[in-house]
């Protein structure tokens, strides 16, 4: 505009004047904190199958495993060779087939031991175990064997002792 063009009684506008006429601009929407897109809702879905999936699956071993702590504190507790004896038969045939386990003695059972877990038996371990329930009730164990009974409880393998089991 020029001043030829400004209106009489009216004065030219000053550039205070014309920023005091601006108006606020309108605040902006909350920006959402919930995803928009379905993939990452699927990738929720995912996570939370996978977590109930790995919850399961710790579950269902902590079931199956149930028999070994069972088996252990009462190993801590065996003041005899006799009473671990009768906690290594009960721990076997809660791990495999009756008719697998039941029937063994002697040298058979000591060598259905060592198939089954990890590393041998020690022979002078099976062997008080062999005599276990033939010597004095107040006979403690030795070290030997309440440790090998332990390492065998903790490390057998359910089904790799033989075949016909599930």
């Amino acid at each position: 505009m020029n001043e030829d063009e400004i209106p009489q009684g009216e004065a030219p506008e000053s550039l205070v004047s014309l920023i005091g006429q601006l108006i606020e601009p309108p605040q902006p929407l909350p920006v959402p904190m919930v995803p928009q897109t379905w993939g990452w809702a699927a990738l929720a879905a995912l996570l939370l199958a996978l977590l109930v999936a790995g919850l399961w699956r710790w579950h269902r071993h902590r079931i199956a495993n149930a028999y070994r702590r069972t088996a252990l504190a009462a190993l801590a507790q065996a003041a005899t060779a006799a009473e671990l004896a009768a906690i290594l038969r009960r721990a076997a045939l809660a791990a495999y087939p009756r008719a697998e386990v039941a029937s063994l003695t002697g040298r058979d059972w000591t060598a259905f031991l060592s198939r089954s877990g990890k590393g041998d038996f020690p022979d002078a371990a099976g062997e008080e175990l062999r005599r276990a329930p033939y010597r004095s009730p107040d006979a403690a164990p030795s070290a030997e064997l309440r440790q090998a009974a332990a390492h065998w409880i903790r490390t057998h393998r359910p089904g790799a002792a033989g075949e016909g089991t599930a």
